[in-house]
């Protein structure tokens, strides 16, 4: 069979392109979008990927598989949805999206913020769709949010990125059938960080992003994968660390240089008694990154405030990315949040 190929005319383009409508139009669009442009000139760092990691671990570990997009007919997946717009960045004008994975029926349902790690320097939102979407499985509304890395933007940024997020899926809430008075945020290694850090300070006037809402960035559970809870604690003060380090480039400087920074940081400090916020800590066999955990554990624990504390037994930082651990944490998450948000409420 011959395949015949025309050649295509070019009076089309001679006609319009001579035409200064045509360029005063085209000036226009691209004065009136320029977001898509802005973008690429936004630094990345791609070296936190699951696939780097598990080449770093299947020698040790291999069983270990990658989790991976598993979208069926029983979810629904809305990707990219813009939440905010931020006009003014040092790389021009831009917006931050989200993903919302929900069970395919019209049942109001708890929602799970998701925050991606990357030592808050790499990583994206894709990488923890597999997790969000085991949990969505499970009945819950899952939202892995983008947020502005450390070499885009300094602290506390990120921190504003994901409140903005909440904001936006409780005034978006009936649109997605999510329980407004149900939101939990939940994030591994830098996004458990921040999950801490966003949930323990809802509601403090500070950190509340510039937008119209008749809604506070409060929480109601806060889900944390080995990620630090004090940055000032002994067993993160010891490590040795040079300016470029995640935490001192995100915190805008070394602990000896940003001690206020450093402080205001750590979601420690600002856990309060009244908050009564259940906190679940699924943490991995590497001590490093669970400083201040214990002694935040212990306020909670005075308090009267639920929590609970799972360990896998494995030298896998990033074990959420992974077969078999990721199932372990999906059912250690769910059991947790009908104990203490279902069955509560």
């Amino acid at each position: 069979m011959k395949i015949q190929i025309k050649k295509c005319s070019m009076k089309w383009e001679n006609k319009y392109l001579s035409q200064p409508l045509f360029w005063s139009s085209l000036l226009l669009f691209m004065l009136c979008n320029p977001v898509r442009g802005q973008r690429l000139n936004i630094p990345k760092d791609t070296t936190y990927n699951t696939m780097h990691v598990w080449r770093q671990i299947k020698k040790s570990y291999p069983h270990a598989r990658p989790a991976t997009d598993s979208l069926g007919r029983d979810l629904k997946i809305t990707r990219n949805l813009v939440y905010t717009h931020l006009a003014q960045t040092d790389f021009g004008p831009r917006d931050l999206h989200l993903d919302v994975i929900r069970p395919d029926d019209r049942r109001n349902r708890a929602a799970v913020i998701w925050i991606h790690g990357g030592g808050w320097r790499s990583g994206q939102k894709e990488m923890d769709v597999p997790i969000a979407q085991l949990l969505a499985r499970k009945g819950y509304v899952c939202i892995p949010v983008e947020y502005q890395l450390s070499l885009e933007a300094k602290y506390p940024n990120a921190l504003l990125n994901i409140k903005s997020a909440i904001l936006w899926l409780k005034n978006h809430a009936d649109q997605f059938d999510i329980d407004s008075s149900r939101i939990v945020v939940a994030g591994s290694s830098a996004g458990g960080h921040l999950a801490s850090l966003v949930g323990l300070t809802g509601g403090v006037t500070k950190f509340e992003p510039l937008v119209d809402s008749k809604h506070s960035t409060r929480v109601q559970a806060i889900i944390n994968l080995d990620g630090v809870v004090d940055f000032m604690a002994p067993l993160s003060l010891k490590l040795e660390r040079k300016p470029d380090s995640p935490d001192a480039f995100w915190l805008g400087g070394t602990f000896a240089e940003k001690p206020l920074i450093w402080k205001e940081a750590s979601p420690i400090f600002w856990a309060r008694e009244e908050q009564k916020i259940p906190m679940l800590f699924i943490n991995s066999g590497l001590p490093r990154f669970h400083a201040g955990q214990d002694e935040l554990i212990g306020m909670l624990k005075r308090w009267g405030t639920a929590y609970q504390v799972y360990t896998l037994d494995v030298q896998v930082h990033p074990f959420w990315l992974f077969h078999p651990w990721v199932e372990k944490c999906v059912d250690v998450i769910d059991e947790f949040l009908i104990r203490n948000l279902i069955k509560k409420n």
